[in-house]
Parts: structure tokens; C-alpha cells; sequence
């Protein structure tokens, strides 16, 4: 059995660790994004909001709390579109050539990459967690341990399944493209749509008609989605707006990242067959 992926893993791995500044700059990053921008956002809204008379048993939690989930979902999704840039680099320093030549199957290269991003997302999102606690984001209010560990393994469940779709699909733009400066253009443009068009910092339901359809086929959403449901709970309103969701629509949700991370994966394994690196 090959387990060459796990020679692509391991190095990238490496590489993460040892570069020190792209370490640090990776996981605080996102912390001070949720501290500066979730806090003053925060403010605001919970200000606008205070006088909106609560929903009878139903948990009400700030803000803050609802764009935790959101910023979690934005860092593995920035992380994802951008694991893919270690392959052009390889390409345009000559290893890629070397390494599609060895008897390694293509498809190893895929899977190490995109294991290695995972596991950075995995990373990413503990920091963030631990760090928006701190803050005061209300996530895991009133559970016991045992679903805080249960409730820890979904979430890490549905940044999985969807960091390595987004993983699949910037491996398969970096084995395309030719410079570092085309790659960083299509991925910006394709940042924007995904992120905006999702829940991810405002409610969905709220959005035109065309946006709300995205809305529901965006991954993003689907990803924050999930996160809500373990983090924060299945019935609670934040921002006046009262949030359900059941075990049937969060399982749907699960299931949609996992096919969107199939047909992700197949192209990126249709793309590597047809490369040629020289």
C-alpha cells in the first residue's frame, strides 16, 4: 500500500512550522480579526438590538457569538483557497517536475496537500475558539463535557469535509496556473463571492431573492451553519432574528460539503493526470 501522501503531508507540515512569521502571522491573524472587527461590530448591533424585546425561552447571545462562527468559517476558508500555492511554487522551482517523475501516484500529491491544509484549519479554528472565549463569545454555554467533546468533533467534522473541497479545488487552479500573481487573482475572485454570499456575518434570510438562492448552494454557509448548531445550539436568536436548526438540516448540510468535496477532489485528479511540468 503507498503511503507517499504521507511524505507530502509531512513536509508541508514542516514547512508550516518552520516558517515562523507565516506560523504567527497565520494563527493570530484571525484572532485579532474576531477581537477588532467582532468586538466594534458587536457594539453596534447589540446597542441597535437591546431594546428588541427577547423571545420567551429561547437563548439570545450577542453578536459577538454569531460572527465567531462566521470568522471560524472565513479563516478555513481563506486558508483553503490558498493551501494550493505550495504546488506552484514546487512547479515553478523545478520540484513538482521531480516529483510527478518519481513512481509517487498523482493522486498521493492531492491527498497530502490537502491533509496538511486540514489539519491547519483544524489549528486555525482551535485558536480561534479558545481565543473568542476569552473575549466572551458564548459558545458551548451550558454543556456538559461530554457535548463539548461531542459538539468539538462535528465542528471539526464539517471544517474537514470543507477545507478539503476548497483544498481539491485551489490544488487543481495551482496545477494550471503559471505564476504566483495569476493564482492570487483567481482566488481573490473567488473569495468574494463565497464569502459574501454566505451567513457567515449576517443573516442569509435577509439577502434578495437571487443572493438567497447562492446563499443556500454557497458551501460557506452550509460550514457556518454547522458550526452554529454544535457551537451555539439548534434554537437560539441573536441580532432579533430567531434561529432553528434541526439535526435533519445540519446532516443535509454535512452531506452537501461531503459531495461538494467529491466533485472537488475529481477535478483535481482530472487536472494532475493532464499536467505536464517540465
Amino acid at each position: 500500500m503507498h503511503t507517499g501522501f504521507l511524505t507530502i503531508y509531512w513536509r508541508d507540515m514542516l514547512r508550516f512550522i518552520r516558517f515562523r512569521t507565516l506560523l504567527f502571522a497565520s494563527l493570530v491573524q484571525p484572532a485579532l480579526w474576531l477581537a477588532f472587527f467582532g468586538i466594534a461590530m458587536s457594539n453596534n448591533f447589540d446597542r441597535l438590538t437591546a431594546t428588541l424585546p427577547a423571545i420567551p425561552g429561547v437563548k439570545t447571545v450577542g453578536y459577538l457569538t454569531f460572527i465567531g462562527a462566521g470568522v471560524i468559517a472565513m479563516t478555513t476558508l481563506f486558508t483553503s483557497l490558498f493551501g494550493g500555492t505550495v504546488l506552484l511554487f514546487d512547479k515553478n522551482w523545478g520540484l513538482m517536475r521531480e516529483t510527478l517523475s518519481s513512481p509517487l501516484p498523482r493522486i498521493h500529491i492531492i491527498i497530502g496537500i490537502g491533509l496538511s491544509g486540514m489539519t491547519k484549519s483544524f489549528i486555525q479554528a482551535a485558536v480561534i475558539m479558545v481565543f473568542g472565549i476569552l473575549l466572551g463569545v458564548q459558545f458551548f454555554e451550558g454543556y456538559t463535557l461530554a457535548q463539548i467533546l461531542a459538539s468539538l468533533l462535528g465542528i471539526m467534522l464539517f471544517i474537514g469535509a470543507f477545507s478539503l473541497g476548497f483544498l481539491f479545488l485551489s490544488a487543481a487552479i495551482a496545477i494550471t496556473m503559471e505564476s504566483p500573481e495569476s493564482m492570487q487573482a483567481v482566488i481573490t475572485l473567488l473569495t468574494m463571492p463565497f464569502f459574501f454570499t454566505s451567513n457567515a456575518l449576517y443573516p442569509a434570510n435577509s439577502f434578495p431573492p437571487l443572493l438567497r438562492a447562492l446563499s443556500t448552494i454557497n458551501p460557506l454557509t452550509h460550514l457556518v451553519s454547522g458550526i452554529r448548531y454544535f457551537a451555539i445550539g439548534g434554537d437560539f436568536s441573536s441580532i432579533g432574528i430567531h434561529y432553528t436548526y434541526t439535526q435533519g438540516e445540519v446532516f443535509v448540510s454535512f452531506l452537501f460539503l461531503l459531495a461538494f468535496t467529491g466533485i472537488m477532489f475529481l477535478i483535481a485528479r482530472w487536472r494532475f493526470k493532464k499536467v505536464t511540468v517540465t
